[in-house]
């Protein structure tokens, strides 16, 4: 009996929408905010989507592909 892998929305995406990528562009765009105003008014409003985006794409999107049952259907039209 072989043990099959749990199923990975991120092995369907491109390198520029992986875990990583988002992690790090979301920090990026809070710390260049910060740098370059220097004012934490501004970084706070700017962070307030960033951390949302990161959230939803880092968090709530993957269990919601994964409970939808999509990833079966490419799963097993695919060969893997």
């Amino acid at each position: 009996m072989s043990e099959q892998k749990p199923l990975s929305p991120w092995n369907y995406k491109p390198w520029w929408c992986q875990p990583w990528s988002i992690m790090l562009t979301g920090v990026t765009m809070i710390s260049g905010s910060w740098l370059l105003f220097k004012a934490i008014w501004l970084t706070i409003l700017i962070s307030i989507p960033v951390l949302t985006w990161m959230g939803f794409f880092l968090l709530i999107w993957p269990q919601l592909v994964i409970r939808s049952g999509i990833l079966d259907s490419y799963h097993s039209s695919d060969g893997r």
